[in-house]
């Protein structure tokens, strides 16, 4: 039996400590610990992007990291950037184009998104999906995808 570690994270703006055993993957210890299920499980490689988060910021893959690796870090999951009422101006935007179907994908398409708002000009829709191409999407067919992301960009820039 491995002795557990304790970590302490921001979790959605909130400060959480946790004794976790060192081989916990952090995807499970997001969904399956603090119950934070918009985290998904996927292809469990770093594939699909399906278990997106931003860590300090960043998109990472959580089913690549183990939860013991993000002690001290700030970390975002789809639950911590809008809510029912209150949406955040890109989940608006998926809704606004219809850019969602099952939903399965939609947290790590957002997260992805806004990381790459923040990071890269995407002035025109290749560049969206180059930045996209990690996260796979079996219902929409993307074009709704980009066009969400390429509407809600200005604003999000502008908002900064």
């Amino acid at each position: 039996m491995s002795a557990k570690h304790k970590i302490s994270v921001t979790l959605n703006g909130k400060k959480i400590e946790r004794e976790v055993e060192p081989r916990l993957l952090l995807g499970d210890f997001l969904r399956e610990e603090i119950g934070l299920l918009g985290v998904h499980h996927g292809c469990e490689q770093g594939v699909c992007g399906a278990c997106t988060i931003l860590l300090n910021g960043d998109s990472v893959r959580a089913c690549l990291m183990f939860a013991v690796q993000a002690d001290g870090a700030e970390i975002t999951t789809v639950e911590g950037i809008g809510e029912p009422g209150n949406l955040h101006p890109l989940q608006q935007s998926f809704w606004d184009h219809h850019a969602l179907q099952c939903g399965f994908c939609t947290p790590g398409m957002l997260l992805t998104s806004i990381d790459l708002i923040k990071k890269y000009p995407l002035e025109n829709d290749e560049q969206i999906r180059h930045g996209l191409s990690g996260n796979i999407c079996r219902c929409t067919g993307y074009q709704n995808i980009v066009t969400a992301v390429r509407e809600a960009a200005p604003g999000l820039r502008a908002a900064k």
